[in-house]
């Protein structure tokens, strides 16, 4: 998470540019009132812990079955291919488990 995207997640209205992705090259634009350091860099590890702890959502969506199967099981009535379909998702979350 870089460091605009932190300071936008404190305050969306923020006009900020940064400099080389350093802390200590910040430059508030246009009246935005600066946010210490610390509450920025410590919003950046709160946006990282978020981010990290879905990771299983990201290695899921590669793996899930295309749900147009889904679809065509239930306007064809095919109960044996709705059934594959949630069996293929069940697998794929078992795979990949909520932390």
């Amino acid at each position: 998470m870089d460091i605009i995207r932190s300071i936008l997640a404190i305050n969306p209205n923020a006009e900020v540019t940064v400099n080389a992705e350093d802390i200590n090259q910040i430059t508030w634009l246009n009246g935005t009132t600066p946010i210490p350091a610390n509450e920025i860099l410590a919003k950046q590890q709160e946006l990282i812990t978020e981010y990290n702890s879905k990771q299983y959502k990201r290695d899921r969506a590669n793996e899930y079955p295309n749900f147009k199967e889904y679809l065509d099981g239930i306007v064809k009535g095919d109960q044996a291919q709705i059934d594959k379909y949630i069996a293929d998702c069940l697998a794929v979350k078992a795979k990949y488990p909520k932390k």
